[in-house]
C-alpha cells in the first residue's frame, strides 16, 4: 500500500505544470473524502495517493506481458498520438522494470477477479494489472483518466494505488441506427466512449420499420429497398397536420464495415449483441419481400415513428427467410448473444390471416399471445443451432417465454421480476431511469425529443436489483444498459448530447458498489472530468448545472417552501423575484422560499462574477388547492410516480413538451384523488391538467366528475363532465357549478380505457397523465 498524502499546488512536474490537481479546480484534499475529488468515473472500489508523481513522454518504454496485452497497448498508443501527438514503444518482458509503464495480465494472483484491475503508479514506473485482458485494459482507462486534459509534452501522473472491479457482468449501451443512421467513424467512437467508461457491451439496434442497415447477401434488396425510405417525418409524431421531407434518406452497413466494427469493438473488450427486430417493426423488410407478410402489401419503409400493424407472417416462408438471415448475422458477430427484438408487435393481421389461425388450430395455441410464443421458440431453436443465446424485449414473456431466453426489461421492472422469478437472465434497462432519448433538461432550448424527462441525478439513482428478489432470483440481474432511439437525433453531436453525461451517471451505477454510491461525490468528480470532455471535444450536455427546484407545503394555509439546487457546488445561486433576469450582486439563496400568492421565480447559479448553465424560471400559480394535503385512490405506475400526489398541488403546471416528473400516469385506471382545503370554504370551480399525446398512448380522459363534502366522508357528486363535452384539444378541463361550500373536494377522470381499433396502441390499455388540480 502506498503511503497516503495530500498533493498541493507546490509538486511540480519537470515541466513546471501543476499536475493532477490542476484538473481539479485546485480543490483542497485535507479534509474531504480524496474519491469524491478524483477525475475517475465510474468510482473505483479504492484508491490511496502516494508521494510524488511518475511522468510520461515519448522517451517511456510500454512493457507487456500476458493474453492480449499487445492489443490493449496499442490502443493506449492509439490514444496517446491521437491527443498528445505521440507513441510508446512496446516492449515484452515478463519482469515488472522500473522507468515505464507494466501492463500484463493476472497469470498467478488468482484474487483478481474477471474484469478486475490494480494500478499503481509510483514515481519510478507505472504497474497495471489485471484479472483478465479485460482487467488490464480497464486499468489503461483510469490511467487515461488520469492525465492531463491538455495538449503537453510531458504527462505528470499522480502516485496512486487503485484497485477495483466491476459489481455486474453486463453493462451496456444501446444505439439505435434505423430510423437515423450514424457512419462507421462514428460507431468507432461510440465504441471508444463505452470503453472509457468500462462497458463491455453494446446493443446495437440494426432493423426498423424505418430502415434495415446490415448487408445480408443471401437477400439484396434488404440493401436496394429496405435501407432506404422515401422521406421523413418533419417535427414531431402527432403534429397536426403530419408533413414530411422528401429527401431519400437511408444507408447500411457492409459485411466488411461490420466485421471491422466488430475487431474494433473486440480490440476494447466489448461485445457487440445485434438487433434483428421481428415479428415486429419490420415494415422495412417487408418493403422489399412482401410475400413474409400476411396480405400482399405494397409497402414501403417507414416514413414517420410508431407501431405499425404490418408485421412478419409466421409461415413457413417466413421461418426461412429469418433462419437464413440469422445465419450471416450470427456468422459476423462472435458473441453469444442475438436481439431478436420481440416488442410492439400487433396482432391485427394476425388475427385476420387465414394461415394465422390455422397454424394456431394446429398447434393449439389459445390466442395471438401464445402465437407470438411459438415464433419466439421457432427463432430460439434456430439460434440455439447457431450456438447463439436469444435476448429479446420484455414482450416476450407475453403467452409465454422460450426456454433459454434472456430478457430485456423495458417496461419497469415487472417483466425483468417475472423473469428472474422463473430462472431467465435479466438485463434491466427501465424507461424512467435507462431512456436516454427523453429529456435531460426542462429549459427552453434543449433540441426536439421523443419525450420525457430523465436528468442526470435521476439515472445515478438506478438501482437494478429489485428489492423483492430473493437472492437467489436476484442473481439473475445480469446488468443493466441505457437506450438511445434516434427518431428525433439526427446527428452525431446530438448522441453526444444526449449520452453524455448520463452514460458516466450509469457507468457508476453499473460498476460501483451500491453501499459507495453518493450523488454529491459524484458530481464534484464529473467537474473534474468535464476537462476531459472538453479536452476531447465531446458535445456534452451541460444540464447537471441546472438549477433543480424542490417544493413542498410551508404550512397548512396553502403556502409552499422552495428549495433550489443544483450539482455544481462550487457555484452558488442567486435569486429574484420581482422579473429581473439575476445577475452576480442578485440576492444569494440561502434558504427556502416562502410562497403564498402568484410569482415568478428566476433564479441563475454562478461561479463568482460567471454565470454558469442556464437560467431557472418558474411561475407558482397559487389556488385554494395549493400545498393542500391530497391522497390518491390508487397509486400512480411507478413509470410516472415521482413526487407522488403532491405533483398535483405544488402550484406548478406541467411542462410541454412534456415530462414524466411533472405529471402522474395511470395505465388502464382511474385517476381519483381527495383534497382536504384545511376548512370550509365557498368554491365553484375545479380545474383538471390532463395530457393528450395518442402516439404516446396518452389518451383524453373520457369523463371527469367533482365531488363535494364537509365532513370526508359523505361525498356529493356537484357537477360531471361527459366525454361529449369537453375538449380534447384543450389540457384543462375546467368544472364550473354554483358556489357552495365544503372542505374536501374529491376529483375523478375516467381513463379512456382500451384504445380502440386504428388509434397508436390499439388493444393495450391507454395512458391517463394528470397534473396539477385548481379549485376556486
Amino acid at each position: 500500500m502506498l503511503k497516503q498524502a495530500v498533493l498541493t499546488s507546490k509538486v511540480v512536474s519537470k515541466t513546471g505544470l501543476v499536475i493532477f490537481f490542476s484538473l481539479i479546480l485546485s480543490v483542497p484534499l485535507m479534509s474531504q473524502n480524496l474519491l469524491e475529488y478524483l477525475p475517475l468515473i465510474p468510482k473505483p472500489i479504492s484508491a490511496n495517493l502516494g508521494t510524488g508523481s511518475f511522468s510520461i513522454s515519448n522517451l517511456t518504454p510500454l512493457y507487456i506481458s500476458g493474453e492480449r496485452s499487445k492489443d490493449d497497448a496499442d490502443v493506449f498508443n492509439d490514444y496517446l498520438q491521437q491527443y498528445y501527438g505521440f507513441k510508446l514503444k512496446i516492449i515484452s518482458s515478463k519482469q515488472i522494470k522500473d522507468g515505464g509503464i507494466n501492463l500484463r495480465k493476472d497469470e498467478k494472483n488468482s484474487s483478481l477477479k474477471q474484469e478486475a484491475y490494480i494500478l499503481k503508479v509510483s514515481s519510478s514506473k507505472i504497474e497495471i494489472e489485471g484479472g483478465s485482458g479485460a482487467g488490464a485494459f480497464h486499468g489503461l482507462q483510469s490511467l487515461i483518466q488520469l492525465l492531463p486534459a491538455g495538449k503537453v509534452t510531458t504527462l505528470s501522473v499522480p502516485a496512486i494505488e487503485i484497485n477495483d472491479e466491476p459489481r455486474f457482468a453486463w453493462r451496456g449501451m444501446h444505439l439505435d441506427v434505423s430510423r437515423h443512421f450514424f457512419s462507421v467513424e462514428f460507431i468507432k467512437k461510440y465504441i471508444d466512449y463505452l470503453a472509457s467508461y468500462k462497458f463491455n457491451t453494446f446493443h446495437w439496434h440494426l432493423t426498423d420499420d424505418q430502415g434495415w442497415r446490415i448487408e445480408i447477401k443471401k437477400y439484396p434488396k434488404l440493401q436496394s429497398v429496405s435501407a432506404y425510405r422515401k422521406g421523413t417525418l418533419v417535427g414531431h409524431l402527432g403534429s397536426i397536420p403530419e408533413l414530411y421531407d422528401s429527401i431519400v434518406y437511408g444507408g447500411y452497413y457492409s459485411q466488411e464495415q461490420i466485421a471491422d466494427i466488430v475487431a474494433y469493438a473486440d480490440n476494447r473488450h466489448i461485445q457487440i449483441v445485434p438487433e434483428i427486430e421481428m415479428p415486429g417493426h419490420a415494415l422495412a423488410a417487408l418493403a422489399a419481400y412482401p410475400e413474409l407478410a400476411c396480405t400482399s402489401g405494397p409497402f414501403e419503409t417507414g416514413k414517420k415513428w410508431g407501431v405499425f400493424k404490418d408485421v412478419f407472417c409466421p409461415k413457413e416462408q417466413t421461418f426461412e427467410f429469418l433462419e437464413n438471415v440469422l445465419k450471416e448475422v450470427a456468422a459476423l458477430f462472435p458473441g453469444k448473444y442475438i436481439h431478436i427484438g420481440g416488442d410492439e408487435c400487433p396482432k391485427d393481421r394476425w388475427k385476420e390471416c387465414e394461415s394465422c389461425q390455422a397454424l394456431m388450430k394446429k398447434e393449439g395455441l389459445s390466442d395471438e399471445h401464445a402465437l407470438q410464443s411459438y415464433f419466439m421458440t421457432r427463432i430460439e431453436k434456430v439460434l440455439s443451432k447457431l450456438n447463439k443465446k436469444m435476448i429479446g424485449w420484455d414482450e416476450i414473456l407475453d403467452g409465454g417465454i422460450a426456454p433459454n431466453a434472456t430478457v430485456m426489461s423495458w417496461r419497469g421492472y415487472a417483466g425483468g421480476i417475472e423473469a428472474a422469478s422463473s430462472g431467465h437472465d435479466v438485463v434491466m434497462t427501465p424507461t424512467s431511469f435507462c431512456y436516454f432519448d427523453f429529456y435531460q433538461s426542462k429549459y427552453p432550448g434543449e433540441p426536439l425529443a421523443i419525450g420525457g424527462y430523465l436528468p442526470l441525478e435521476r439515472v445515478y439513482q438506478f438501482e437494478p436489483v429489485p428489492d423483492v428478489l430473493t437472492t437467489e432470483q436476484a442473481k439473475h440481474i445480469v446488468g443493466a444498459q441505457a437506450n438511445i432511439w434516434t427518431e428525433y437525433i439526427k446527428t452525431p453531436e446530438q448522441v453526444e448530447y444526449m449520452a453524455m453525461p448520463r452514460m458516466a451517471a450509469l457507468a457508476e451505477v453499473l460498476w460501483s458498489p451500491a453501499s459507495t454510491r453518493n450523488y454529491e461525490g459524484f458530481t464534484k468528480r464529473l467537474v473534474s472530468h468535464t476537462k476531459l470532455l472538453d479536452f476531447r471535444k465531446i458535445n456534452y450536455s451541460k444540464a447537471f448545472f441546472d438549477i433543480q427546484e424542490f417544493v413542498y407545503p410551508h404550512s397548512k394555509d396553502g403556502s409552499l417552501a422552495i428549495d433550489l439546487s443544483t450539482s455544481f457546488k462550487q457555484g452558488v445561486i442567486r435569486y429574484t423575484i420581482n422579473g429581473e433576469e439575476p445577475g452576480s450582486m442578485s440576492p444569494l439563496f440561502k434558504e427556502k422560499i416562502l410562497v403564498d400568492q402568484t410569482i415568478g421565480v428566476r433564479a441563475k447559479v454562478f461561479d463568482g462574477a460567471i454565470p454558469r448553465g442556464k437560467e431557472y424560471s418558474r411561475v407558482f400559480r397559487i389556488n385554494l388547492a395549493t400545498g393542500k394535503e391530497i391522497i390518491l385512490a390508487r397509486p400512480p405506475h411507478e413509470e410516472y410516480s415521482r413526487g407522488g400526489g403532491f405533483t398535483l398541488v405544488n402550484g406548478i403546471t406541467g411542462n410541454l413538451p412534456w415530462m414524466g416528473s411533472d405529471w402522474l400516469g395511470f395505465l388502464g385506471e382511474n385517476f381519483e384523488a381527495t383534497i382536504d382545503l384545511g376548512k370550509e370554504m365557498n368554491i365553484s370551480r375545479v380545474g383538471i391538467d390532463v395530457l393528450r399525446d395518442e402516439n404516446s398512448w396518452i389518451y383524453y380522459p373520457k369523463g371527469a366528475e367533482v365531488f363535494l363534502s364537509t365532513d370526508g366522508i359523505n361525498f356529493s357528486s356537484i357537477k360531471k363532465a361527459e366525454e361529449s363535452e369537453m375538449n380534447p384539444e384543450q389540457r384543462l378541463i375546467q368544472i364550473s357549478f354554483e358556489k357552495t361550500k365544503a372542505r374536501w373536494v374529491k376529483v375523478l377522470a375516467l381513463n379512456h380505457g382500451i384504445i380502440q381499433k386504428d388509434r397508436p396502441g390499439e388493444g393495450q390499455p391507454a395512458w391517463l397523465l394528470v397534473d396539477e388540480i385548481s379549485i376556486n
